[in-house]
């Protein structure tokens, strides 16, 4: 197998594990604005943009006319109430050894741009391109994210067939095989056939594994 030109990485259960961070925003964000306390998050919305969840959560007490309210105050209460998310297995090895090899790697997430600087540099990782949900016009599932990460990082459309995509959910395997690139699963909250279903190329508990096998192979 010939090394990849370039690895894309989502954020939220591929690079760090921070789905109670998350969720502590939303609600309380929720019981501010509505005084009520939130529904349980589904798993059909993972990977979704911050903007369908919260149009989700209004939708349960029908107070759609309050997405864009929810959304704005999730982020305020994300940003205040910070927490260092906690960092997934191989993320330092992996991109330590991509950074020692001159290989193009990024961030392109659904999350809010200011959570993923915040993460980045309180766990101090080796991204230097990372790009959240304000930088795209049309968020995951649609291939914008990785077509924008991968054009920053110098690829052109021939090369992103030799790209490869971590992802931990179907929207996001969905953006990656629509911009036609390599979507690799990891088993952070699919099963492995979900995820091959979906489009992915390779399936692997977590990156850890994923850098085992490239070394390897």
């Amino acid at each position: 197998m010939k090394m990849p030109k370039g690895f894309l990485f989502d954020f939220d259960g591929v690079v760090v594990n921070s789905f109670e961070s998350h969720h502590a925003a939303w609600a309380s964000a929720f019981y501010e604005l509505f005084k009520k306390d939130i529904p349980p998050f589904p798993l059909q919305m993972a990977g979704k943009s911050p903007m369908k969840i919260a149009n989700y959560y209004c939708s349960t007490i029908n107070r759609e006319e309050n997405t864009e309210k929810l959304y704005y105050l999730k982020d305020l209460h994300l940003d205040k109430n910070f927490t260092i998310p906690k960092l997934l297995p191989g993320i330092l090895e992996i991109t330590t050894f991509l950074r020692k090899e001159n290989i193009p790697f990024g961030i392109a997430s659904n999350a809010t741009k200011q959570f993923l600087k915040n993460s980045v540099t309180a766990l101090n990782l080796n991204f230097t391109k990372v790009f959240g949900v304000e930088d795209y016009k049309h968020p995951k599932p649609a291939p914008e994210a990785y077509i924008t990460l991968a054009k920053a990082l110098g690829f052109t459309a021939e090369d992103f067939k030799k790209l490869w995509v971590f992802e931990d959910s179907l929207t996001g395997i969905t953006a990656a095989k629509s911009a036609g690139m390599n979507p690799i699963g990891i088993l952070t909250q699919y099963s492995k056939e979900a995820l091959l279903n979906a489009g992915s190329s390779l399936v692997f508990p977590t990156v850890l594994e994923a850098y085992h096998y490239l070394l390897k192979n």
